[in-house]
């Protein structure tokens, strides 16, 4: 991959989304998200996103001026509509309320309907930690994974993050229910690299690490099997329900038409429960028992999530971000 400084990969971005019509602070935060993510090391949902969000944009699945609007609330719960707005962007708006709601009631909660795509969905997660508090927020997506006995995609991915707040580097999972992200099938497939572990099936029906057939056959592998089949429903369930918006079962299954998505954001603020220094002790005790498990490989660490995002932040902004030397030239091209 080619490198280039942070600050000319967010100048790109912010003057590619001005192009798309975008207001200039929201397009300034837009790019921020986008810089960031490819950052991190979230490659998939960073910069090479960008094309698909484009096309969306082009399209009119997402509105660029729209902004989230309050529906409904009832103590620490509120439930908001994003008019098909920029994902990124109402999903921070999203969780920036509910820490609000958190700081003042000690837990919050934000149901969103009708919004977009949230990028990495991780980011706000990171959001909440930074700030000292704990974090769970999901979204739905369109039918892309067979649910467990089924042949054909009936659930979504469903992405779930979970963050914890620690002094020595925020504890983060950002995961989706099935075994590869959509975007990391892609990326595998276009290197031509065979997955690490079976991330499906092909058209026989048999557990395979191609990432090409996984593509062809629909068929992507639910993590835990029935147990990730089961979970990505009821994520699905709540969201909807708790926000009211759509569903699963109710989205186009064409990516470029994939609109009106159903997420949650739970934010909980532990600073009248407990001292910060308490809280660091038990996290760090946590994640220094991980760092004595021996590993199956020697010389290598066994990390906690979100230690290896800290670890590339700091590389690629010293030595530059990694891009798509493609999507790079599409991107700066106009």
């Amino acid at each position: 991959m080619l490198r280039v400084p942070f600050d000319e990969l967010y100048q790109a971005l912010y003057k590619a989304m001005l192009a798309l019509g975008i207001p200039e602070d929201r397009a300034s935060r837009c790019a921020q998200l986008f810089a960031e993510t490819t950052r991190d090391g979230v490659y998939t949902h960073g910069l090479n996103r960008f094309p698909r969000f484009a096309a969306m944009v082009k399209n009119g699945s997402i509105n660029v001026r729209a902004t989230p609007e309050l529906v409904a609330s009832f103590g620490a719960i509120e439930r908001w509509n994003g008019n098909r707005g920029i994902g990124n962007l109402n999903g921070q708006d999203a969780m920036t309320r509910t820490m609000e709601l958190a700081r003042k009631n000690g837990i919050g909660a934000v149901a969103l309907a009708n919004t977009n795509h949230w990028m990495r969905g991780g980011a706000f997660g990171w959001q909440a930690a930074d700030e000292g508090m704990f974090a769970i927020c999901w979204s739905n997506t369109l039918a892309n994974l067979p649910a467990w006995g089924a042949k054909t995609p009936t659930v979504g991915n469903n992405p779930l993050v979970i963050a914890v707040p620690r002094a020595g580097g925020n504890v983060v999972i950002d995961m989706a229910m099935s075994q590869f992200s959509m975007g990391s099938l892609s990326s595998y497939s276009k290197r031509d690299a065979p997955l690490p572990v079976p991330g499906g099936y092909d058209a026989e029906g048999k557990l395979t690490q191609d990432a090409k057939a996984i593509e062809e056959s629909a068929r992507t592998l639910p993590i835990g099997y029935w147990k990730g089949s089961g979970l990505a429903l009821v994520l699905d369930a709540i969201a909807a329900m708790l926000s009211g918006g759509m569903a699963t079962h109710q989205f186009s299954s064409d990516p470029l038409m994939e609109a009106g998505q159903s997420q949650m954001f739970l934010a909980i603020d532990p600073s009248h429960l407990a001292a910060a220094a308490e809280l660091n002790h038990i996290a760090d005790g946590v994640v220094e028992s991980l760092a004595q498990a021996t590993p199956t490989e020697p010389g290598k660490k066994v990390r906690y999530p979100g230690e290896q995002t800290l670890q590339l932040r700091e590389e690629n902004m010293q030595l530059g971000v990694p891009v798509d030397e493609d999507v790079w030239q599409q991107l700066n091209a106009g």
